[in-house]
This record gives structure tokens, C-alpha cells and sequence, in this order.
């Protein structure tokens, strides 16, 4: 059976792209839709930045045909602007809003957003009924188990929220005290599927790093998809192997040098189109890394790249990597 938000059909076992901060931004969305991904996510946009219309958060709606179906996430510590802020989004004519409950970071969580939520879930469902009662589209929420070890509360959060109309949660399987640390525990994320009182879909995300244990906690977990952020970081062909591999139980082939070089190009011009040449290819530098991770000796090349600020001499040394690892073998 299709998974569904709302009108939109996701397919069978859907793939999405986690929200990440820095990273999730149209360019590198269109390297992950060429590789298979079935939603994506907007880097989450602090809800008063879009209402004091904050440049930054304001190029953060920008969205594109080719990207659907895609959400615009909002995340805030004060109902009311959380409530003024859905509009906006709603404006940019995404297929969903979803509310990010889950960032761990200081700069978030101590200010009252983001994963601080899971301290007052009375407040979490005040705001969460705002956002439903501010838009005409369907409403998803993405979170953790809980703020610490002593007080994993997920279970709670994922009744109430559906009782108030979400429609769908995506859970990531670390306290906000785990921050990105240790393993994530998907056990509370199948409890949650099984109980009998929930029926929005339930993505799992932490920790996907492989088709294996893609696999994997597909079958032991539960859930109706997965969400995948860090490990699609310069290797955006994690969705087409995920994909292939579940549709035909084989694996497919790791992508090339020249593959990677010619996702590498494609992913600095979108960036260079969307941020202009200087902060497209200021911003690109951080992805050169991750791209050509396992290169033998890449530092030297990531060395020049980091330091070039004309398209044409990148263009240069990202050929001079094609040619000279052309015959390398699988280097993952």
C-alpha cells in the first residue's frame, strides 16, 4: 500500500531527505531528485526571521516545480509566531509544512524552539494546533524521543499530535541530549508504529548509512520510510542504491569517479544559479570533501578547490581528478 500525506502519494516504502541546516538547499536537493528521493525538506527557517523578513530566511521558501513533493520546515519558540510565520510559508506554495521539534543545537533548543519543546508538550501541542489551524496544508512534525534519558516522552507526543491533526511524524532515535552521539534507538520508534492508536505514517531517521541496514531496520522496525540526511552528504546515490536494492534485491554498481565529478559540476552551477558566482562557489566548498571521500591523497586537491574562486580554474581540478583516478576502483 502507497504511503500518504494528505493527497500526496509517496509510494510503497518512501525515502525522504532529512532537513539539515547548511545542506538542504535547492542545489543539493537537485542532486538528491536526480538520485530517487521521494520528499524533501527545506533547511528549516526560524519562523521570526521570516516575519522580521530576514533575507536569508526569506531565499530559504524558495522551492521548484522539479522538487515536489517537498516541505517548508519552521521551527520557533512563541505560538503566535509560529502562527504568522505558517502563512508565509504557506505563500511559497510548498505540499506541506512541517515543524521541526527536534534540533539539538544550543542556539535552538536553550532559546525555547526546536527540540526544547519536549520539555512542555503541553506547548507543543498548543503551537503544533496554530500551525494546522493556519494553513491549508497538510501539517508533519519531525522530533526525538525525548529531551534526555529520563524523560523520553515521544510515545505521548506522537497521540497527541496526531489527535490534533498532523499528518505524518518523523522520529529520530536520539534524546536531544545525545545530540548526534551514540547510536540511535529505533525500538521506541516501532513501539509508537505498533500501537493500535496511530495511523499517520511514522518515518524513522537516524543513522541510515547503508543499504544493508536500510534493509535492515525496514523489516525490524517497522516503519512506513525512512529519512536520511547525513549519509546523503556528497554521496547523494544512497536513494537510487536504497531504492534498486529493494525493488530487485541486488546492489547497484557504487558511482564512478567521473560520475562523481559530473555530480560534483552539476550540484556548483545549481549553486552558482541559486547563490550567484561568489557565495555559489564560497558555499560549494564545503561539499568537495564529502564528494571525493576515500580519494588517496585528496587533500591536496581539496586544498586548490577550497582556495579557487573562478568557476573556470575549479573546473580545471575537478577534470584533473577525473583523469587521473579514472581507473580507480570502488573507493567506498
Amino acid at each position: 500500500m502507497s504511503v500518504k500525506i494528505g493527497n500526496i502519494d509517496l509510494g510503497e516504502f518512501p525515502l525522504l531527505l532529512a532537513p539539515m541546516e547548511d545542506v538542504s538547499d535547492p542545489p543539493f536537493r537537485f542532486v538528491c531528485k536526480q538520485n530517487g528521493v521521494d520528499m524533501m525538506y527545506t533547511e528549516f527557517i526560524s519562523s521570526e526571521g521570516l516575519i522580521r523578513d530576514a533575507a536569508k530566511s526569506r531565499q530559504k521558501l524558495d522551492i521548484f516545480e522539479y522538487e515536489r513533493p517537498i516541505g517548508i520546515q519552521i521551527f520557533g519558540s512563541e505560538i503566535e509566531t509560529m502562527r504568522e510565520a505558517t502563512a508565509i510559508a504557506s505563500l511559497a506554495s510548498p505540499d506541506l509544512i512541517d515543524i521541526n521539534y527536534g534540533c539539538p543545537v544550543k542556539q535552538v533548543a536553550c532559546r525555547g524552539a526546536g527540540a526544547s519543546l519536549l520539555q512542555d508538550i503541553n506547548k507543543m501541542v498548543a503551537m503544533t494546533k496554530a500551525v494546522i489551524e493556519s494553513t491549508h496544508l497538510p501539517v508533519t512534525v519531525k522530533t526525538r524521543l525525548g529531551w534526555d534519558d529520563h524523560t523520553k516522552n515521544v510515545d505521548e507526543v506522537a497521540e497527541r499530535l496526531q489527535d490534533i491533526g498532523i499528518q505524518a511524524l518523523s522520529i529520530h532515535g536520539r534524546t536531544r541530549a545525545q545530540m548526534y552521539k551514540g547510536q540511535a534507538d529505533w525500538s521506541m520508534i516501532r513501539d509508537i508504529k505498533r500501537n493500535p492508536r496511530i495511523k499517520i505514517p511514522i518515518f524513522g531517521n537516524g543513522d541510515i548509512d547503508s543499504i544493508e541496514k536500510a534493509a535492515a531496520w525496514r523489516m525490524e522496525y517497522e516503519v512506513d520510510g525512512i529519512m536520511i540526511g547525513r549519509a546523503s552528504i556528497g554521496y547523494p546515490w544512497i536513494f537510487r542504491e536504497i531504492k534498486h536494492f529493494f525493488n530487485t534485491g541486488e546492489r547497484l554498481a557504487e558511482p564512478t569517479i567521473r560520475e562523481r565529478v559530473e555530480t560534483c559540476r552539476i550540484h556548483l552551477q545549481k549553486s552558482i544559479e541559486w547563490k550567484g558566482p561568489k557565495t555559489g562557489i564560497f558555499e560549494m566548498r564545503r561539499h568537495y570533501a564529502n564528494y571525493f571521500k576515500g580519494i588517496p591523497h585528496f587533500k591536496e586537491y581539496r586544498m586548490k578547490l577550497v582556495k579557487l574562486d573562478q568557476l573556470s580554474d575549479i573546473e580545471e581540478v575537478l577534470s584533473e581528478i577525473e583523469s587521473n583516478f579514472a581507473n580507480l576502483e570502488a573507493i567506498y
